[in-house]
């Protein structure tokens, strides 16, 4: 078993945007096929910029405010109880639309290259 708290991690940038400031929870490797597990606040008008991962599904909560997700340049809404899956190969960016924050927890589930096959015949 474990308990984390966010209030005793680090923040750090994230990979896509260093402004932007994440929180993780879990890591890669603690948990079989997990990439990541963490918490992302944009401040007002930040940009996760555009990006595929190839081995992964990405899994997205909003937790509070508002923004939109561009996945393969169609735009959603995000708002506070949206969940939203991104699939491997999937272009994908998240812009902060309002002038408060927008907090999301995230993770990733890894896919094998057999299955990354797969997906990609669909």
């Amino acid at each position: 078993m474990k308990i984390i708290s966010l209030s005793n991690l680090p923040e750090e940038g994230i990979s896509h945007n260093p402004e932007i400031k994440k929180k993780v929870m879990l890591w890669a490797g603690e948990i079989p096929h997990l990439s990541n597990f963490s918490q992302v606040r944009f401040r007002s008008g930040q940009v996760a910029d555009a990006h595929a991962h190839d081995d992964m599904y990405e899994v997205f909560f909003v937790e509070e405010g508002e923004g939109i997700i561009r996945v393969e340049n169609t735009e959603y809404r995000l708002e506070r109880g949206v969940c939203i899956v991104v699939e491997p190969g999937e272009v994908h960016e998240i812009i902060n639309t309002i002038a408060s924050e927008l907090v999301i927890t995230y993770f990733g589930l890894k896919v094998d290259e057999k299955e990354f096959i797969e997906i990609m015949k669909k």
